[in-house]
């Protein structure tokens, strides 16, 4: 396998997420983005890198201490999620790529960070945002998933924490069994809890009390963007005035490359209308196994060939995603295909 593609097909995190929960997220807002005019309406659906940036930039000490936020910030997009919305706009797909999926970085990129021009080399995917930022991990993920990404929104910590505490009353999340993770500080018994940005926070980036590793913390951020969909139908969507200001605070004003602009975001809203979460469908990409560690890289993930070209194939030819049966398991329990319907990450 090439890291740095699959075969070639012809056509995409909060925390990653699903496309409508974006158009409710972000109207009004993205005054600072740098797209070209008028959403597109591709004869196969359009495409949508979502990514969660580990950036702690505006978050305070006092933030950094109660959130289990003081650790060294990778620099990095510890959430990816490419969007799919079908060429009707009734459907959304939303496959999560996994923050260590092992790829291969071109010759002659330039780092933002140094000026220094690379040779070809392996990386992790989330590596491309801090090499090359907004633009280089676009075609980073065109490259791996051979889709085309016709737009863009990025969403660090802070923009995070602020959006959801927008949202009256909190976010629902659930969980089984007790939820507690010394890493990120979440610590929930079994059940339904509303939690705001902090505490939302905290568990999108959980990843060490379930024993999944970042699978668990992937479904974790898909269930939360079901149900922050959710409440914002029911406490925002109906506020103009409020709308623009949840929206203004997720987008901020950075530039991106292809990032979503104001008027695409109200054509996105208008054409998705009331979508419902049955007609949603969240998966991450297959995976085969760990790849032995790499220097100056580490451990690694490699996607399944056969089953991530399945899936990246009906996304290319506007078709739902395919049946977990359709997908060869995984080396990794926890990396197992499981497509799930939006409405099946309700919590109650």
């Amino acid at each position: 396998m090439e890291f740095s593609r699959l075969r070639p097909l012809r056509r995409p995190l909060l925390a990653a997420a699903a496309l409508t929960a974006l158009a409710a997220l972000a109207p009004g807002a993205l005054a600072g983005a740098v797209a070209p005019g008028g959403l597109p309406s591709p004869e196969k659906g359009l495409n949508l890198l979502v990514v969660g940036v580990d950036s702690r930039k505006g978050v305070t000490a006092d933030e950094k201490e109660r959130f289990h936020l003081g650790g060294k910030e990778c620099d990095c997009t510890d959430v990816m999620m490419l969007v799919h919305v079908s060429e009707a706009n009734d459907r959304v797909e939303v496959v999560s790529l996994p923050r260590d999926s092992l790829t291969s970085f071109p010759e002659g990129h330039v780092d933002r960070r140094t000026g220094t021009t690379h040779a070809a080399h392996h990386a992790k995917i989330n590596g491309a945002w801090a090499e090359g930022g907004s633009a280089f991990t676009v075609k980073t993920v065109e490259s791996m998933t051979g889709l085309p990404v016709h737009r863009y929104l990025e969403i660090d910590f802070r923009r995070f924490m602020d959006t959801v505490d927008r949202v009256d009353g909190g976010v629902p999340v659930c969980t089984e069994e007790p939820l507690k993770d010394p890493s990120t500080g979440i610590d929930l018994a079994p059940g339904t809890t509303r939690v705001a940005g902090g505490e939302a926070l905290q568990y999108v980036r959980s990843r060490k009390a379930d024993g999944q590793m970042d699978f668990g913390r992937i479904r974790k951020q898909q269930r939360f963007v079901v149900n922050t969909l959710l409440r914002l139908h029911d406490t925002v969507l109906d506020d103009p005035e409020r709308l623009k200001a949840f929206a203004a605070g997720l987008r901020g004003t950075a530039a991106a490359e292809r990032g979503l602009s104001t008027a695409e975001l109200l054509t996105l809203a208008a054409r998705l209308g009331d979508l419902p979460p049955e007609r949603m469908e969240f998966a991450t990409v297959p995976v085969r196994g760990f790849h032995p560690a790499i220097e100056g890289v580490g451990s690694t993930l490699v996607w399944d060939e056969e089953g991530a070209a399945e899936v990246f194939g009906r996304l290319a030819e506007d078709r739902p995603l395919p049946a977990r049966e359709a997908v060869a398991p995984s080396a990794i329990p926890a990396a197992a295909y499981r497509p799930a319907r939006g409405s099946s990450l309700i919590c109650p």
